[in-house]
């Protein structure tokens, strides 16, 4: 277990080294930049099979995808400090990826520009985690407590996104799209922040937390574009 914990697997930790820093910090930039692979595996095979349980009863497949990503995280966790918690963290990165296969399925075959608009969301993406990350590495001011108000941000928008279900408000939609990419760019700055500051000194759950962040930015990102920029066939 030494060896791991010597490599960025360890317990969370409030201090740090500025060498076991920038370690979790570099492994869980690779770590990320990996986890993209079974993403856009798992988004490619769902729109392939025509992946969506959310088709018949959007609540249903709500509670459903809440109970299989909570089962990752409480596996994640539970083998953070050894080499299964990076196999389960990219399978969970598949499972997103099938998840995301609906929204850029619906992107590529509902505008003649839809391959425009997924490049246009990634490099969107990129830039912000980019910004956000270097704010966060660079700057001496304390984000932490930016992370309770970002939180709550985060249930209030669950709340919002599972009213609209039945609401179907238009404009309830736009805004939580926009103040989802808003918030989740936030807790860019927060997550990579932990890691630089010592607040987390395991690779695999900081690489978690940062991918999620980057998840919501590009799929509301990519949903909005779609709708202020799709042209239609």
């Amino acid at each position: 277990m030494s060896d791991l914990n010597s490599y960025g697997f360890g317990q969370t930790g409030s201090i740090s080294t500025a060498q076991i820093r920038n370690r979790v910090l570099r492994n869980t930039y690779a770590l990320l930049a990996l986890s993209m692979v079974p993403t856009v595996i798992g988004a490619w095979l769902g729109i392939a099979m025509g992946f969506n349980f959310m088709a018949q009863s959007p609540f249903l497949g709500f509670v459903v995808f809440m109970a299989v990503a909570f089962g990752f995280f409480w596996a994640i966790e539970k083998n953070k400090d050894t080499g299964v918690g990076v196999l389960l963290l990219l399978g969970f990165t598949f499972f997103m990826g099938l998840m995301l296969s609906r929204l850029v399925g619906y992107t590529l075959n509902s505008y003649s520009n839809g391959a425009s608009l997924v490049m246009l969301s990634f490099g969107g993406t990129a830039l912000i985690f980019a910004t956000m990350a270097t704010i966060a590495t660079v700057s001496k001011s304390d984000f932490s407590s930016m992370a309770k108000w970002l939180l709550v941000g985060v249930l209030l928008l669950i709340v919002a996104s599972l009213a609209n279900i039945w609401l179907q408000l238009p404009a309830l939609m736009l805004t939580v799209m926009v103040l989802a990419i808003a918030i989740f760019s936030a807790f860019i700055l927060v997550d990579v922040q932990r890691v630089v500051h010592g607040g987390e000194t395991n690779y695999i759950m900081a690489t978690l937390a940062i991918y999620l962040d980057v998840y919501n930015v590009f799929t509301n990102l990519l949903a909005l574009l779609g709708i202020f920029g799709g042209n239609r066939d």
